[in-house]
């Protein structure tokens, strides 16, 4: 696994995780950000071929 992939991967990880964080906490503005940011990076991802796990947020 190159670095772009290693990379994308881990702040997809801790893009859900911030994201569920936001939910649990009833913070509705973060949880729109941090959702916007997933979209993104699993937009970013797809571009380039990266599998990303079904379990995701």
């Amino acid at each position: 696994m190159d670095a772009f992939t290693a990379g994308l991967l881990q702040r997809i990880k801790a893009t859900e995780t911030d994201l569920t964080r936001a939910r649990e906490t009833g913070d509705d503005f973060l949880a729109d950000v941090e959702q916007e940011e997933l979209e993104d990076l699993r937009r970013l991802a797809a571009e380039h071929g990266v599998e990303v796990g079904a379990g995701s947020a």
